[in-house]
């Protein structure tokens, strides 16, 4: 077979260190091995022709962390009900009030995540001035 010249833009010369468990290594060997093709050739693959996960948009960001921190004061009240209650006195709130106001902003955070996500119809925001109050 007659040897084919490649382009200089196409040879690998190259190395990219890349740091790993000694499980993960185990795991890509045992994937290449699986793929018929070299370690080096499935990690190309990967990180070269799969599309990268979407970034959540700036507001998305922000709002899910303001639910993360209303979801912590209703933890805390969710502690001093259960205290009280322990304790013989009346508690602060109902606790399947909270346990249900807390299902609820756990899945106002999915689907905040799930749909900005999904969502292609929009462009990346480059310069979001939008402030929360």
């Amino acid at each position: 077979m007659a040897n084919r010249k490649q382009s200089k833009a196409l040879i690998r010369k190259h190395i990219f260190p890349v740091r790993l468990s000694d499980i993960e290594l185990d795991m890509i060997r045992i994937k290449s091995q699986d793929a018929g093709m070299s370690a080096s050739e499935l990690m190309r693959r990967n990180a070269l022709m799969r599309p990268l996960p979407k970034r959540l948009s700036k507001i998305s960001l922000q709002t899910y962390w303001e639910l993360g921190q209303i979801g912590n004061n209703l933890n805390q009240l969710v502690k001093a009900t259960n205290t009280a209650i322990l304790m013989g006195r009346t508690p602060p709130a109902k606790p399947e009030l909270l346990r249900e106001l807390l299902e609820l902003l756990h899945q106002c955070r999915r689907d905040i995540a799930s749909d900005d996500i999904e969502s292609d119809d929009w462009e990346e925001e480059e310069d979001d001035d939008w402030e929360a109050d």
